[in-house]
């Protein structure tokens, strides 16, 4: 079951990705209360997704990267670290962003919600989308 958690991570940070971007369009809709809905469902997939990753890398080691040229170029493997680097600096923010704006979002205070969605929002959506790729250098594209 363990070998299929990274699978069923990328499945969840894409099913986030796409919650993401209907939350967003509902909200630029007019249709809060489908907004508050997606944007709760995201964050219970976000956790889901986190719950996985950890337990995989618990029992786990991570995975390196190639560094066999004749499997993975040098310029992918730059591309890979300097993306995996924003994805996980900024990764750490996202849980803290998240249950803020939640918190905002559900107590009514727009204004406050706003400020804060400004900066999470697309934050959030970039770690689930990197998460995607680096899923896919690391498990299909590049895999050893």
């Amino acid at each position: 079951m363990i070998e299929w958690l990274p699978h069923i991570n990328v499945s969840l940070n894409s099913l986030a990705s796409v919650l993401l971007i209907a939350g967003f369009l509902l909200v630029k809709f007019g249709h809060e209360r489908a907004h508050r809905n997606v944007m709760l469902a995201t964050f219970a997939v976000s956790v889901l997704f986190l719950a996985c990753y950890l337990t995989y890398h618990f029992q786990v080691p991570s995975k390196k990267f190639p560094t066999d040229t004749n499997v993975a170029p040098l310029a992918a493997r730059y591309f890979y670290y300097g993306l995996l680097l924003s994805h996980v600096l900024l990764a750490v923010t996202v849980p803290v962003l998240a249950v803020w704006a939640i918190w905002k979002g559900l107590a009514g205070d727009r204004i406050g919600h706003k400020r804060i969605v400004k900066w999470a929002w697309p934050i959030w959506l970039y770690v689930s989308g990197t998460g995607v790729i680096v899923y896919l250098m690391l498990y299909q594209i590049y895999k050893v």
